[in-house]
């Protein structure tokens, strides 16, 4: 290891030890934000759009919508099936399937082993349930362009099975199974890896590299395992030296890391950099722009109880933050954290959007700890 990634580990340890952003954080750790509890359902997944066509933006989580603007009154979706304690639900992608001009949504689960969707009916009514593949178990789900074409696939997570991509079939409500390699594991990504301008997949155990021509091979390069990462694994050029890295938490322990992309006489290695060793459960998150500076941030937290208690750090307090690339490191910035009733963590699929029209995005996040709001005030 590298006296400088030792330096880096040190002084990130510290700081998260300490709970205290350094002097790079200063300037963005102003934003103000007001949790709101919509609900004590413990469905897993949120997502938030337009249900009922009133401009106004909706919160969609397993069983319910929640009306828009303030999210008092809520309507029945459907029954979704137990497990335990989880629900067979374990994403909320919008996309209008039937073409109709209401907004459906797409989900799945690992009992289920299926994806599928949910028609918006346009009333009050129950949101009749469509399967869209068999699959094997699901972990969750996310949307891509993955063929470049400007319209999302949809890539569930798999692992021990094959991965594809379902490509929607044009003036149908049905999909087409696109097969991207035999076998893939725990966490998926996706951008564009080796700069070509196409997208590829980042598995567990490396990354697959999109064909040059539609439906030629995809290929495999065996650079890195991760273990059990999280969906998404972020693709970006978090260090802005014109190579794409990627971000991943590790779902189901702790630590949350990126891998640095480095070319040397055409071989590429990947360095690994923590943002976050003191919490575990990382498995969703995204990469937006939360403070309204134009550049991307970290957005993530811990699932709770994302394994019950078989994961490493079940019992610790649960957290929600958001990391800010200062141009060395990522700083941490609080959002929530606390023992269950006073932290709030992420869930398996969250959402962040500015559901009150400030301007400012806010994040709305389910889980087993409850249905909430984090409005967003910018730097009040």
């Amino acid at each position: 290891m590298k006296a400088g990634t030792t330096t880096l580990i040190l002084t990130l340890c510290i700081l998260q030890a300490n709970a205290q952003p350094g002097p790079s954080a200063q300037a963005t750790a102003a934003l103000k934000f007001t949790k709101v509890q919509i609900a004590s359902e413990n469905f897993e997944s949120a997502e938030v759009f337009d249900v009922n066509g009133d401009a106004h933006p909706d919160i969609v989580s397993g069983s319910y919508w929640y009306k828009g603007p303030d999210f008092k009154f809520k309507y029945f979706i459907g029954d979704v099936r137990r497990e335990g304690e989880y629900y067979d639900d374990f994403s909320t992608i919008p996309y209008d399937v039937n073409e109709d001009g209401k907004m459906d949504f797409i989900t799945g689960g690992w009992w289920g082993n299926n994806i599928r969707w949910r028609e918006n009916p346009g009333n009050e009514g129950p949101w009749p349930e469509h399967i869209i593949a068999a699959t094997g178990n699901v972990e969750t789900t996310r949307a891509w362009d993955v063929d470049g074409d400007g319209k999302p696939e949809i890539v569930p997570n798999t692992p021990g099975k094959a991965l594809y991509y379902y490509q929607k079939d044009n003036g149908k409500p049905t999909f087409t199974a696109h097969k991207v390699i035999d076998q893939h594991g725990h966490g998926l990504g996706f951008g564009d890896v080796n700069g070509d301008g196409r997208g590829d997949f980042v598995i567990s155990t490396g990354w697959v590299e999109a064909p040059v021509i539609s439906g030629g091979s995809w290929i495999f390069h065996a650079e890195f395992d991760i273990g059990q990462g999280s969906v998404p694994m972020i693709v970006a050029d978090v260090n802005q030296d014109g190579l794409n890295d990627f971000i991943v938490g590790h779902a189901h322990d702790y630590g949350l890391v990126w891998y640095e992309q480095k070319m040397e006489k055409r071989t590429r290695r990947w360095i690994q950099h923590p943002i976050d060793l003191l919490h575990s459960q990382f498995h969703a998150m995204l990469w937006t722009d939360l403070d309204n500076d134009g550049r991307n941030e970290l957005i993530t937290g811990k699932r709770y109880r994302a394994h019950n208690e078989k994961d490493p750090g079940t019992f610790d307090n649960i957290g929600l933050y958001y990391f800010v690339w200062n141009g060395e490191g990522f700083a941490k910035q609080v959002i929530s954290h606390g023992p269950l009733g006073e932290g709030k963590g992420t869930g398996i699929y969250f959402a962040v959007a500015d559901v009150d029209g400030n301007t400012w995005k806010d994040i709305v996040v389910a889980g087993k700890d409850g249905l909430f709001v984090f409005y967003n005030h910018g730097r009040k």
